[in-house]
């Protein structure tokens, strides 16, 4: 009982001294009072209101507030600040006095409640998984320019920046730009955009000014949301306009690109207003709009990921090394795909000293990421809710939701957002025990492109592979002529010589001749290559992206528990249909003839619309024993896709809680996934390589299933090849030599990835609940991990056969036909296939995260994370890409209101240095050690807060992925007026 008392003296208790003073004026009376805070100091910006009403009002400077109010006896007054306990006090008659009322503030979450966990309204401390939330308190702290960017700051989240407009969080491995297994919501909307494969998160999400709070759940979540949350889930909540009521305004003014960058400072500026009104207590409304604009953090790292001794570059050719590598791979440069085997030509008959040499990979040039991207970036959102009550605990609502926004993010290549757009239709209707939603998604890429065929088609546009092969060829050869022969002391610089004359005439950056060219390639929606390995290409290929396409998603859930005395029941289900619009570059309509997929109509459509469905089910038993210190939780999903068989997903947890302080739990949990929509339904037309999803009716008539080679095995055959002595080099005899190097791929037909989830964790409060800890440990087990293969199909003949074999040649091929010069081979097709990997993986790890109110308001908080992958014995067919350092953490310290109104945070962040693989780009991402601070500034008499604050304040560049953007500085100053126009 000592124990009980103390906490709750301490957690934020609302003193009324004897009370009240009421006018009564034509049947309404006028309430008055006065809020202070814990020390006695007047409250300024308290929202008081009358609970189920839309009575409501705010504190003045002096904590004065006065309410005019007709309301019978008896109902409830709630009392709302940032950084205070929120506190309920029922006014049951008048008296002639005054009211005078007492906050205490509120340091830490221990009394918070979530949703997410469950599904439904518990405490925080008392959560069966491990859950994180971030109030409004903590995101108005926040060091970051954004209140997205306090989520970097969570334990155990590892954010990804794509892009100035764009963060992906990701919790427990794993990671990539484009995460299909973490789900982000958005009041219950799925922010995932399908068709382009990548969650949006905040860039068509709520405005700064709306975020009621964010809570994360790292780890599998799948048993109660469903597929595509087997990693974890973010939930953003925005104020409801019955209790945020009145008028915000918010700008900011930053800066980025500081010191030494190409780009020079650039500013960046965003704008935000709020608007909420609520009528008679049965009808409110909101509205919202934010408009950012700025220079992005742009790509450009050069790091070759093709040096020179790998076998698809030149290790024969040991002079080049530290010289000049012809096969060189930039990690930020597109049109030299030599590593994958693509944008290559092969010269053979080099003599050097007079010796022939094996034949020589050369990659042509490309262009670097930062001159086919405009870094000018800028990112609208915009929503409205009406909303009306049905009953005090039941509101239909309907909200609009649009984002637009420019960006780039990575898939399997760079895409170049411009002008993209999301649109959310949602209707809601929601009471105290169930829970009804349907909303849909429309998207509109706009102007977007993708960076790898602008490129291809920028230097195809100057000459054709084996015109360029030829061009090069003489060169070098004219070279030899000239210096009287080559030796290994000038191949280097007659290989430059022979590239820049193979060179002469292609468009060049920052010429009128490159910016014509380039407008008319993102403005042609086909991404054939120019070349007559496409019989109908365009005279100029393409790179635009055209996307229209919608998803349709309706839920349902009830809470049985009044009605069932003997545990609680929690009962629900959903349906999801995405209609996807072919667009011959990304989606085709698979019932149309191979030859036609990529081909427009009469019409200009590329087809009927293609619809991939879900459907889901889940019931939720919760019980508790011994006087609520043992809970047990138990769910089972069920979830179906027409193309694969049903699946079960079971969640077992407990939580014991010895005290009201201490809480232990335990849960294990399986979750599956269906491969999203681009892993399944996918058909990229992009020229020399085709991505295809995994459904097996895709492969009809392709046969990359089980008639083709990998790519890796190509590679070595070729390298092998090449790396004969003399005019054996490249020869047919050659290659027949070396087809045992050739592996089969046989690739499955996919399945759903499963994971299976072990977790403990512990969340306690101690010192009078001025120290909250909260530690979790788990081990996940992924069978069927869905990732993306290259492979070699041979045209027209079966694999092992000799036909099958020449088809691999690479010196043998002509680089734009894709055929042999031997007349039994008709070439060979490339396709990227996403598929599952062969090998199960293990991987596990633990986060810690401790907070402490050590001195009046002053707060010290910290928290680290440990991930690890198991190693495997044997080679997958892919990389799967664990992509997550194994230690991250930081760490901050903070006082909101060192003297009266004014407030800092500090916060370090760091990582370890880890590895990072994609089909893109691989390579070690450094360690990275940050510091971000804020300082607060409060005038409550004009409701105005100023903040001044920066990211990375020493400006120490890092990126936080192979191939991503560089990561400076950025500084800024904002002010908010929050509260206007609330009486």
């Amino acid at each position: 009982m000592k124990t009980f008392t103390r906490t709750r003296l301490l957690s934020l208790i609302l003193f009324l001294l004897p009370a009240i003073t009421f006018a009564q004026l034509n049947g309404t009376y006028v309430l008055r009072g006065k809020v202070d805070d814990d020390n006695g100091k007047p409250l300024p910006g308290v929202t008081v209101k009358i609970k189920n009403t839309n009575m409501v009002t705010t504190t003045n400077a002096d904590g004065v507030f006065s309410i005019t109010t007709n309301a019978k006896f008896p109902y409830t007054l709630v009392f709302t600040y940032v950084g205070f306990q929120p506190q309920e006090f029922e006014i049951t008659s008048a008296t002639a006095n005054k009211l005078n009322v007492k906050l205490t503030t509120q340091t830490l979450l221990a009394n918070e409640v979530v949703v997410t966990a469950s599904r439904r309204e518990e405490k925080l401390l008392k959560s069966p998984v491990a859950i994180d939330k971030l109030t409004i308190t903590a995101l108005k702290q926040s060091p970051g320019p954004g209140f997205y960017d306090a989520l970097e700051n969570v334990k155990g989240v590892q954010m990804t920046t794509t892009s100035l407009t764009m963060k992906v969080p990701n919790t427990r491995g794993f990671s990539s730009p484009n995460n299909f297994r973490f789900m982000q919501l958005v009041d219950g909307v799925d922010m995932q955009s399908a068709t382009l494969g990548v969650p949006l998160g905040n860039a068509i999400g709520p405005t700064e000014l709306d975020i009621a709070s964010v809570e994360i759940t790292p780890g599998a979540a799948a048993a109660l949301y469903g597929t595509n949350a087997i990693n974890g889930l973010s939930n953003l909540f925005t104020k409801d306009p019955f209790n945020y009521q009145g008028l915000s305004v918010y700008h900011r003014q930053g800066i980025n690109h500081v010191g030494n960058d190409p780009l020079g400072a650039s500013t960046l500026t965003e704008d935000a207003f709020r608007y909420a009104k609520a009528f008679n207590n049965k009808f409110a409304f909101k509205v919202n709009f934010s408009y950012m604009q700025g220079k992005d953090w742009q790509s450009d790292t050069r790091r070759d990921q093709n040096p020179w001794n790998l076998n698809t570059a030149n290790p024969a050719f040991p002079e080049l090394q530290g010289q000049y590598n012809t096969a060189y791979d930039g990690w930020n440069k597109y049109g030299d795909d030599a590593l994958a085997g693509s944008n290559t030509v092969t010269i053979k008959g080099i003599k050097v000293d007079g010796v022939t040499r094996p034949s020589l990979t050369v990659a042509r040039t490309g262009y670097n990421e930062v001159d086919l991207v405009d870094p000018k970036v800028a990112n609208i959102k915009a929503d409205a809710t009406l909303a009306y009550k049905l009953s005090p605990t039941t509101t239909l609502s309907y909200t609009y939701r649009y984002g637009r926004l420019d960006g780039v993010f990575q898939r399997g290549n760079k895409i170049a957002l411009r002008g993209a757009s999301v649109q959310n239709h949602k209707v809601e209707l929601k009471g105290k025990e169930f829970l009804v939603r349907a909303y849909e998604s429309i998207e509109n890429t706009g102007n977007s492109y993708n960076v790898k065929p602008l490129a291809d088609n920028l230097d195809l546009n100057h000459a054709s592979n084996s015109a360029w092969a030829t061009s090069f060829t003489n060169a070098l050869n004219a070279y030899g002529t000239a210096h009287g022969g080559l030796t290994s002391g000038n191949l280097a610089a007659a290989t430059q010589a022979a590239r820049a004359a193979a060179d002469a005439g292609r468009v060049e950056p920052g010429t009128a001749q490159f910016d014509a060219l380039k407008k008319t390639i993102i403005g042609t929606n086909n991404w054939d290559i120019k070349s007559s390995l496409i019989p109908d290409a365009p005279a100029t290929g393409g790179a635009a992206l055209w996307q229209r396409s919608h998803f349709y998603n309706a839920e349902a859930q009830y809470d049985l528990s009044d009605k069932i005395k003997i545990f609680d029941l929690l009962v629900g289900g959903d349906v999801r249909i995405y209609e996807i619009i072919p667009d011959g570059n990304n989606f085709v309509d698979f019932s149309r003839p191979i030859a036609e997929r990529n081909k427009p109509l009469a019409d200009g459509s590329f087809g009927d619309n293609v619809l991939y469905k879900k459907y889901g089910a889940f019931g939720q038993v919760t019980k508790a024993f011994f006087d609520n210190k043992l809970k047990f939780f138990g769910s089972l999903r069920w979830d179906y896709n027409p193309y694969f068989d049903p699946k079960f997903t079971p969640r077992l947890a407990t939580v014991y809680s010895p005290t009201e302080n201490h809480n232990f739990r335990f849960t294990f949990q399986n979750g599956y996934r269906f491969p999203s929509l681009f892993e399944a339904l996918s058909y990229v037309n992009n020229g020399r390589v085709k991505r295809v999803g995994s459904l097996p009716f895709i492969n009809d008539g392709l046969g990359y299933l089980n008639n083709s080679y990998t790519q890796a095995s190509v590679a070595a055959f070729n390298a092998a090849v090449k790396a004969a002595p003399g005019s054996a080099s490249g020869t047919d005899a050659t290659a027949l030599a070396n087809r045992n190097l050739l592996q089969v791929a046989n690739l499955p037909e996919s399945r759903p990835e499963k994971i299976t989830s072990f977790e403990v964790g512990y969340k306690g409060t101690f010192a009078d609940n001025k120290v909250f800890l909260d530690v979790d440990a788990y081990a996940n087990r992924y069978n069927g991990f869905l990732g993306q293969i290259q492979v070699f199909v041979p045209n027209g003949v079966t694999v092992g056969s000799d036909a099958a074999v020449l088809a691999m040649l690479d010196v043998n091929r002509d680089p734009t036909t894709g055929t042999s010069t031997n007349a039994a081979s008709q070439g060979q097709s490339r396709y990227r296939v996403y598929t599952n990997a062969k090998n199960i993986y293990d991987n596990y790890g633990s986060s810690a995260g401790i907070s402490y109110n050590f001195y009046k308001r002053y707060t010290i908080s910290g928290n680290a994370s440990f991930n690890k992958l198991k190693e495997q014995k044997t080679t997958d067919i892919f990389l799967t890409g664990f992509n997550t350092p194994e230690w991250s953490g930081n760490l901050s310290f903070g006082n909101r209101e060192v003297v009266k109104n004014f407030g800092f945070n500090v916060v370090y962040k760091w990582q370890s240095n880890y590895l990072w693989e994609s089909p893109l780009v691989t390579g070690r991402v450094p360690a990275i050690h940050t510091f971000d601070a804020q300082v607060t500034l409060r005038v409550p008499q004009y409701y105005a807060t100023f903040k001044i604050g920066g990211t990375n304040l020493f400006n120490r560049r890092y990126y936080q992925y192979a191939g991503g953007p560089t990561l400076g500085g950025l500084y800024y100053a904002s002010v908010t007026l929050d509260g206007l126009l609330n009486k």
